[in-house]
Parts: structure tokens; C-alpha cells; sequence
């Protein structure tokens, strides 16, 4: 299954997620997103998505020097970013729990008629 546009929906919240208690620069934010599990992330997608939520004030950035090549701009999460990521949290587990009972054939309707239909057959 293609999950691009699954992604696309979700990298904002995951973003937030991987720098929630430990702050991170780019290149570890995405390492940190595919170990996590989401190994499609594209790198550009990621780097897009920290300059997005730090000018909407979401995250913050500080630049430490490296012994190893250039220096690394790290993002950590503001209060803006911890009150974005609460309700995200809450809006992607009520749509995850709709899609599932969808994918489960439970929505509140087909219960109802399944429970009715049992009523019927006793």
C-alpha cells in the first residue's frame, strides 16, 4: 500500500511526537521517524515540515557546532507545538478509531441492525 498521502496527514504529529522529550536536528529527526516504523518519510518532506511548525511557532531552533562537518540547527517543542500536539493526538485517535470500527463492519448503524436482526431470529 502506498502511504503517501496517509503520511502527508500524519508527519506534523509525528514530528512533534519525536521531539516531544528530547530535542533533535534534521537529519536525526528523520532517523528517528523511520526507526519509529514510518521508513517511507522522504527526507525533503521532513526538513519542509520542521521549517513549517517552526514558523508557526510550534517549535524552536538552536544552532550547535559540530566537530563532524557543518553545524546542526536542533528543534525542540514549544508550548504552541505540546498544545498542537495534545489535540493532534486526540483528532488521530478518534479518526483511527473510525476508520477501524469502518474496517470492522461496527460502525454505530450495522451494530444496531445486526443487534436488531438477532433479536428477530430468537
Amino acid at each position: 500500500m502506498d502511504t503517501t498521502q496517509l503520511l502527508k496527514g500524519v508527519l506534523d504529529l509525528a514530528v512533534l511526537a519525536v521531539v516531544e522529550d528530547d530535542d533533535g536536528y534534521g537529519y536525526d529527526v528523520l532517523r528517528r521517524l523511520r526507526a519509529g516504523g514510518l521508513t517511507e518519510v522522504g527526507d525533503a518532506s521532513v526538513y519542509g515540515t520542521l521549517r513549517r511548525l517552526y514558523a508557526a511557532g510550534a517549535l524552536t531552533s538552536y544552532v550547535v557546532p559540530s566537530d563532524e562537518g557543518p553545524h546542526r540547527k536542533y528543534y525542540g517543542i514549544t508550548p504552541i507545538g505540546r498544545t498542537q500536539l495534545a489535540q493532534q493526538t486526540k483528532d488521530w485517535a478518534t479518526f483511527s478509531d473510525t476508520v477501524s470500527a469502518l474496517l470492522d463492519h461496527q460502525t454505530p448503524d450495522r451494530q444496531t441492525a445486526e443487534q436488531q436482526k438477532q433479536g428477530a431470529a430468537s
